[in-house]
């Protein structure tokens, strides 16, 4: 189908801010930029219980997190949030309204980990922040108020990414045991001639060269896309992973990628389902108040975060 006509405006309403491509400024001013259009056109943020800030320790200093709270008083289970920005921009701002929607769908405390961006920190840094961030909630179960056996991890575009690598982590290193994987315009592959790829290469948000830059910023000059944890469509084995829900949009680049994850996944023996948003882009999850199936994705993982916990 065609751009949703609220695609349409939202992309319209972007473009009149003239920033840049990314490629073309530092990554400190791509940052700003990145916070500028969030703030130049907020989402829709649902009222949660609490929201706190602290910081824990990590793999190279402290890492900084941000924990949601429902309102509501039994033992919750537990959402590991990444956030996305290409590994580049973004922090603990940047899936606020996703954390939100979550949190009050499956009821569940959810900590969103503000791990260390490229080119700063190179791979693996933010896989070995998030991984770290995720044994410290399971080990601080009773502190958070949680029942650390219904544990879910989720993410948009990179976040998707390191969601599939901290489940593919912990699968490799012996826990924790994650239950459930979201994974929203997840990166899947260090890849960049799939049909999607070439078809949505420009004009919709996110850009094929967008992308190329990304993955510059995150490897490096010397690292190898092909590790499992930086592209986990090519881990050896998918089996044993955690059960997973992939959700992607009609005009995205990573299109593809995230299907053929999807399909890998089934095809190994996980419970994996696939879902394509016609009319959206990359990152329209995120757009609550501007864009109705922002809800929509987010009932979706919710429901299905719910399903592998009542297993």
């Amino acid at each position: 189908m065609p751009l949703h006509p609220q695609v349409k405006e939202l992309m319209a309403r972007q473009a009149t801010l003239g920033f840049p491509a990314n490629s073309e400024v530092t990554p400190e001013e791509a940052r700003a930029n990145s916070r500028a259009g969030r703030e130049a056109f907020p989402r829709e943020k649902e009222p949660v219980g609490e929201i706190t800030e602290r910081t824990i320790p990590g793999p190279a200093g402290d890492i900084p997190i941000r924990i949601y709270r429902p309102d509501t008083e039994d033992t919750h289970s537990l959402i590991m949030l990444f956030h996305g920005g290409g590994w580049v921009v973004g922090d603990l701002d940047t899936e606020d309204s996703t954390s939100r929607g979550l949190v009050n769908r499956v009821n569940a405390v959810l900590v969103s980990v503000d791990y260390r961006l490229a080119p700063e920190t190179r791979f693996p840094g933010a896989t070995e922040d998030c991984y770290a961030a995720t044994v410290w909630a399971v080990e601080h179960a009773e502190e958070l108020g949680v029942d650390a056996s219904k544990l879910a991890v989720a993410g948009t575009s990179a976040g998707g990414n390191l969601s599939a690598a901290v489940s593919l982590m912990a699968r490799d290193r012996g826990g924790p045991d994650i239950r459930h994987q979201v994974l929203f315009c997840p990166v899947i592959d260090y890849k960049f001639d799939r049909p999607s790829y070439i078809a949505n290469a420009d004009d919709y948000g996110l850009t094929r060269d967008g992308m190329i830059w990304f993955w510059e910023q995150y490897l490096g000059p010397d690292d190898d896309g092909s590790n499992p944890y930086a592209s986990p469509i090519r881990a050896e084995s998918l089996a044993g992973l955690a059960d997973a829900t992939v959700i992607a949009a009609e005009y995205d680049p990573l299109l593809d990628e995230a299907a053929d994850y999807a399909a890998a996944l089934k095809a190994a023996g996980v419970d994996a389902t696939f879902t394509e948003y016609p009319g959206m882009i990359h990152g329209f999850n995120g757009s609550f108040g501007l864009i109705d199936a922002a809800r929509d994705a987010c009932d979706e993982a919710s429901n299905r975060i719910l399903a592998s916990f009542a297993k």
